[in-house]
């Protein structure tokens, strides 16, 4: 017999489409997709089943439709929708989650959609951040402290679960047009905001990548922490030039409160906890993924930027024929 898939935080866009794409896939019976709210996105050959993850219910599905593998993407930023219960979604649904896990003797298998906000932003941050490395700064509030604390919630249930194979995937933030991602509504505006005397190194996640990969790890067994995010990097002003977007430097003390005030004037938002890696930035070591996962990236950072671009409503300077 096939695996029997439990996917949470179906009702998000990329959630859906990971479902939809799974049960497609060679040696899955069922897959079996959770959340408190209907899909943006069409199921196809996934069962829906509107439940709270907050709440012992979830362990009553497992039961019921049999699962023994786990993946778990209802972990992530405040969105427009569920900005208020974010925090609880996160720690809370994790924690219910696990226990949940930690009942069910079926359960063979855990993947997390983890995030490389688990590393924190501070201008002390190295380089480039290996699965080993500690946060410097950046992770006691908000989204960052969310995901430490589901990490470390997970490599508990490890040591008690000790058979099951777990994968926990540190995603760069995803930009595409269709997925719902801090940093895509920050792009979307028609202007940016920046910290003045600062142009952070960013990387970021083909939807492609981030889909096959999560793939690899459902089918076949691939323990261990990685990171996931494409080569190379992109500065913020080569993104606004290419983008074609005015940058409006902002001092850096007090950035957050004026850089949400910019956006606000124009009909968008800053995310919390953005505004940090606006300033300093992130970059994440992939060597794990390419020689341990055994996955060679397809998509490098710079070529999912300008997939998103391809997208992308168009800025001033575009406009007007300006030239990145």
């Amino acid at each position: 017999m096939g695996r029997v898939v439990l996917v949470t935080g179906i009702a998000s866009s990329f959630a859906s489409q990971f479902a939809n794409r799974i049960a497609e896939s060679k040696g899955i019976d069922k897959v079996v997709g959770i959340d408190t709210i209907l899909p943006k996105g069409q199921l196809e050959g996934v069962k829906f089943v509107r439940a709270d993850i907050r709440t012992p219910v979830v362990g009553k599905v497992m039961a019921v439709e049999e699962v023994d593998t786990v993946v778990h993407l209802g972990v992530g930023p405040p969105t427009k929708g569920r900005s208020s219960a974010a925090k609880e979604l996160n720690v809370i649904g994790t924690m219910q989650l696990l226990a949940a896990c930690q009942r069910a003797a079926g359960v063979t298998k855990f993947v997390l959609g983890s995030s490389t906000a688990v590393y924190g932003t501070s201008p002390r941050d190295p380089a480039m951040f290996t699965e080993s490395s500690l946060a410097r700064g950046g992770v006691r509030s908000g989204f960052p402290k969310d995901i430490v604390e589901v990490e470390s919630y997970v490599r508990g249930f490890a040591r008690r679960r000790p058979e099951v194979i777990i994968t926990t995937l540190r995603g760069a933030q995803l930009l595409h047009q269709d997925i719902d991602t801090p940093l895509r509504h920050y792009f979307d505006s028609p202007v940016l905001p920046t910290a003045l005397g600062f142009d952070p190194r960013l990387q970021f996640l083909h939807v492609e990548d981030a889909m096959n990969v999560l793939v690899e790890s459902v089918v076949n067994d691939r323990p261990g922490t990685f990171n996931v995010a494409g080569d190379g990097v992109v500065m913020l002003s080569q993104a606004a030039r290419r983008l074609g977007k005015p940058l409006i430097p902002l001092p850096s003390f007090g950035f957050a409160a004026g850089a949400r005030r910019v956006l606000k004037a124009m009909g968008s938002d800053l995310s919390p906890d953005l505004h940090r890696l606006l300033t300093y930035g992130r970059v994440v070591d992939t060597t794990a993924l390419r020689d341990i996962f055994g996955y060679e990236l397809k998509w490098t950072s710079e070529q999912a930027f300008e997939d998103y671009r391809a997208t992308a409503r168009p800025g001033i300077l575009s406009s007007i024929g300006g030239r990145a």
